[in-house]
């Protein structure tokens, strides 16, 4: 037998859709965030004891992981019954029928879509098929290290930002960068090439969309992305906007103010800012944890920087979704209906990990935040302003698409490509997907 083939149903068997257990069905229930899942399995005993006849078992992987094997499990017949869904990967399996339509349960059963939070249930439909129900959503933020804000004496509560000197928050990141000898990035014999704490560490290596780095900055400059949101035909990349924008995270590396992308992109920013080399980041709001539980620095959130257009921030939202090929449909339904209901966002909203996408379930984890003295209001404030938030792009042929420019902007990062040519280039190659090129 080739290797190959036996790979893929090992997984089909080990990772697939649940069986009969002895007491009734078994679901498995694909989740990538290790954070989540004691809420989740939470959910999920509520869930048994509500219906004694199904068990959810859990299969968590880390993010990359979980995608990887997500695909060879679709290819093998044997993904999780029940699977945690971010709404840029859901177009592709659900083109070749690997997700089950929801909306006809959802209407016999009379589900109330109006109780998440507005524009997280119409990401999930095309074509008047529904793919998903709504399970949390995030937004963005500046994370910083409150002892290196302090000791340079920089206040990033109302910061802006342009693309020509990068305003205000250029200011900033120039004075929290310091080198070897101990001088900051804004003063005279500053040394670029012997660095220490470097002022910021975007995270680059961030796909098609940028959303924790340059996708909210272009936005707040003019950038769109693309004609329609969801499913338009038609990106945006070769936007001047876009190209102002990613020579200015370039020129940050030029001048020392942030690390070579070479010598990074394989880090993550909070393993950066935790060893207390960088002094601030983005971050999206289930990060809230991770940076205020460090053991090694105290950390705080600002609002990211107004550009020119504004402040503006990425707004994305999970759903779970259904696998087509589950041998136990109405048993996952159930599960599906119980994940998106109060009963379940109400248990995720007291860990405090995730803002739960209906509304007063988010009010919860708030409060649930301010009870173990995190201040993290201002991601529930920028989701209450509707003229600060975009959403993420939904499109079809979205892994395309991100390895496409995700190329195109490590040629930028690295300074081989000027943006305006790589980015051209790429937009040419991702419309020609559609036939718009």
């Amino acid at each position: 037998m080739k290797r190959g083939l036996l790979v893929l149903l090992l997984l089909a068997a080990g990772c697939g859709s649940g069986g009969q257990s002895s007491g009734g069905v078994t679901l498995t229930y694909g989740l990538w965030d290790d954070l989540q899942q004691p809420a989740y399995q939470k959910c999920a005993d509520a869930f048994t004891k509500a219906n004694p006849g199904i068990t959810v078992k859990i299969s968590q992987h880390a993010w990359d992981q979980y995608w990887q094997n997500l695909t060879t499990q679709m290819v093998a017949g044997g993904a999780p019954d029940v699977i945690t869904m971010q709404a840029s990967y859901y177009p592709q399996f659900a083109a070749n029928g690997q997700l089950m339509d929801l909306q006809p349960l959802a209407e016999a059963d009379k589900v109330d879509l109006s109780i998440y939070r507005p524009g997280l249930a119409e990401a999930w439909v095309k074509d008047g098929r529904r793919y998903g129900l709504p399970k949390d959503w995030d937004t963005m933020a500046v994370v910083y290290n409150r002892e290196l804000a302090e000791k340079a004496g920089v206040d990033l509560s109302d910061l802006t930002w342009n693309p020509a000197d990068g305003g205000t928050f250029e200011k900033a990141i120039a004075r929290l960068t310091v080198d070897k000898n101990g001088k900051r990035g804004d003063e005279p014999g500053f040394d670029k090439t012997e660095v220490a704490v470097h002022g910021i560490v975007p995270e680059l290596n961030d796909g098609s969309q940028g959303q924790n780095s340059w996708g909210n900055l272009a936005v707040s400059n003019g950038f769109s992305f693309i004609d329609k949101n969801p499913f338009g035909t038609r990106y945006f990349y070769d936007s001047p906007k876009l190209a102002e924008t990613a020579a200015w995270f370039r020129r940050l590396i030029e001048k020392g103010y942030a690390p070579p992308y070479d010598k990074t992109s394989s880090l993550g920013v909070d393993a950066v800012l935790d060893a207390g080399k960088g002094a601030l980041g983005m971050t999206g709001s289930w990060m809230i944890t991770t940076y205020l539980g460090s053991k090694e620095q105290k950390f705080a959130f600002a609002p990211l920087p107004k550009g020119p257009q504004g402040r503006k921030t990425a707004f994305n939202g999970l759903a779970d979704t259904i696998y087509s090929g589950t041998k136990h449909k109405d048993a996952a339904w159930k599960w599906v209906k119980f994940l998106g209901s109060p009963a379940c966002q109400d248990i995720v909203a007291e860990s405090a990990v995730v803002f739960p996408a209906i509304t007063p379930s988010a009010a919860k984890a708030l409060k649930a935040h301010e009870a173990a003295g995190r201040d993290v209001k201002l991601f529930v404030e920028q989701a209450d302003d509707p003229d600060a938030l975009y959403l993420l792009p939904v499109s079809d042929h979205a892994d395309q698409i991100n390895e496409i420019v995700s190329t195109a902007l490590e040629e930028v990062w690295l300074g081989e490509k000027p943006a305006a040519d790589a980015l051209t280039t790429a937009n040419t190659q991702v419309n020609a997907l559609f036939g718009t090129g």
